[in-house]
């Protein structure tokens, strides 16, 4: 079909060749739509990258860990015949703090005083406690979703978090899973962001949680083969959309060199603070408009020391490091050795603030930093020695803008939460921070497509209302166990319900002291 001007009017344009865009176009593809993808970049897979060398085999640079509950991103994998190995678990794992490293064997609580354990045990026993009343679909609807929304991460610490340990705990769990600080995200977003992925739990772990496997070969492969199946004449590169044209006849959509793709309707894939590039005519809606500029991404560099051997092992060590030390480039580190065994490497990340310090630094800076911190981490000298550095900075991605997932400040998702999925017009919204399943992650950019395409064809009188939303079966190989609560996770007192208590029973020894010295001396 054409429009008057003799250009071939498309059924649906996709903005955005990540996994969330070519995932939306597959499913359109599928039930017969004339579908194409605008990609600005001249690689697919978005915040997905695979790089490929002689020194790495293959690494993630991007997007890599995937888990139980995972089931859509799993279920395309499975699909291509993209197979999961398991992240290493058999050594110990180290905390590091202040110039010290403390071996642990269990990844739950470092080593620690009584005190701080209490801390930490309340701080997470809190996440969960006060998710369980976000409704994962519209957090904005929340009992106290006024109240949590308008206090930062940082206040909930000052408030609830008594120990200098504890908060460097929950300081760096905000760092680690948000690439922000405490101070830049809202309470709401993040307790909704854990409840989305099943609990602090589930998002913290390895076994049985977010970081239990990774795909062989790499997760932008899903991207890829997503591609070369709608073939290369429905996905084009190096088209950076820059205007987006509404009328009744359709949609325009004209890229930064002045082509012109006609469609009758347009999905936009693209990271929210990205959308911001694009002019629109008629102009977005007024909290539309106001959304896309309140919203921002979050800053990490991911850093590959690569080794002759994996030294860390040979010290009883599985290369998991949490970093709690000002001075530190990196926060968190994992052994991302690829699964034959060759190449040898620790990944660390360089998260929120400290991501936006050091990305003044030269590579070979970093490179240096990075290899003296694991020096001590480590206590090894031989980390002093990499064969190999490869660096991935998210920052300055012109078409990411950062990573994982765009943050939510207060007060945003009271404000605009509603507009994040709403159709304006005939444009329709995906990419993971749409989500309601494992936002930021690969399973979020996947279901939110699946939501952006039935919602087109919902539209198109295709499918009923009901279908838009649709639950998926588990992964027949990669399973999710419950997390059972011990005793004491469940009933240790908070630290200052501990020193409450211990004071009320000072008072009352000390007052039953005096009673007694009283009535002897009558």
């Amino acid at each position: 079909m054409h429009d008057m001007e003799g250009n071939k009017l498309m059924d649906v344009i996709v903005v955005g060749a990540g996994l969330s865009g070519l995932a939306a176009a597959k499913l359109l593809h599928e039930t017969g739509l004339d579908v194409l993808v605008l990609e600005a970049r001249d690689i697919v897979g978005g915040r997905t990258l695979t790089e490929h060398n002689s020194n790495v085999g293959y690494v993630d640079l991007g997007g890599a860990f995937v888990g139980p509950t995972q089931n859509r991103v799993l279920r395309l994998a499975d699909e291509f015949g993209i197979k999961t190995h398991l992240t290493n678990e058999d050594e110990d794992i180290v905390y590091y703090s202040q110039g010290k490293s403390e071996r642990n064997r269990s990844d739950s609580y470092p080593a620690c005083g009584f005190l701080e354990l209490l801390d930490m045990n309340n701080f997470l026993r809190l996440i969960d406690e006060m998710g369980e009343e976000i409704p994962p679909e519209a957090p904005w609807k929340a009992q106290h979703a006024k109240e949590w929304d308008q206090m930062t991460m940082q206040q909930f610490l000052d408030k609830h978090v008594w120990t200098n340990f504890g908060r460097g705990f929950a300081k760096g769990l905000v760092n680690v899973n948000a690439t922000s600080e405490p101070c830049e995200v809202s309470v709401l977003w993040f307790l909704w962001y854990i409840k989305c992925c099943g609990g602090q739990k589930r998002i913290f772990s390895t076994t049985n949680g977010g970081q239990e496997r990774k795909f062989v070969g790499g997760s932008q492969q899903i991207s890829q083969r997503i591609a070369e199946k709608l073939g290369k004449d429905r996905v084009l590169l190096g088209h950076p959309v820059c205007h987006i044209n509404q009328t009744e006849e359709g949609v325009t959509v004209s890229d930064i060199d002045g082509q012109k793709f006609r469609a009758k309707r347009v999905i936009i894939a693209s990271p929210l603070p990205l959308q911001n590039k694009i002019t629109y005519d008629p102009p977005l809606p007024s909290l539309r408009n106001q959304l896309i500029q309140r919203i921002y991404m979050g800053s990490v560099i991911k850093t590959f020391c690569y080794y002759k051997a994996a030294f860390w092992k040979d010290k009883g060590y599985r290369g998991i490091a949490s970093i709690d030390d000002d001075a530190a480039m990196v926060e968190f580190t994992m052994d991302d050795t690829n699964p034959d065994g060759k190449h040898p490497v620790l990944m660390g990340f360089v998260l929120a603030d400290k991501a936006k310090r050091f990305v003044a630094m030269t590579l070979e800076e970093r490179k240096e930093k990075t290899c003296r911190l694991y020096a001590k981490v480590f206590q090894s000298d031989e980390a002093l020695h990499p064969i190999h550095y490869e660096e991935k900075n998210w920052l300055g991605e012109q078409w990411s803008g950062g990573c994982y997932t765009a943050m939510m400040p207060p007060g945003f998702l009271t404000n605009f939460g509603e507009e994040i999925r709403r159709p304006v017009g005939n444009l329709y919204f995906a990419g993971t921070e749409t989500a309601t399943q494992w936002s930021g992650y690969m399973e979020g950019a996947v279901q939110a497509r699946e939501r952006a395409a039935r919602e087109i064809l919902y539209a198109m009188k295709r499918i009923s209302k009901d279908e838009i939303w649709q639950e998926e079966k588990e992964n027949p190989v990669v399973k999710a166990y419950p997390f059972e609560n011990s005793f004491l996770e469940r009933n240790l007192p908070s630290v200052g319900e501990f020193l409450k208590c211990v004071s009320v029973t000072t008072s009352l020894a000390v007052g039953s002291a005096g009673l007694c010295l009283y009535w002897r001396k009558r």
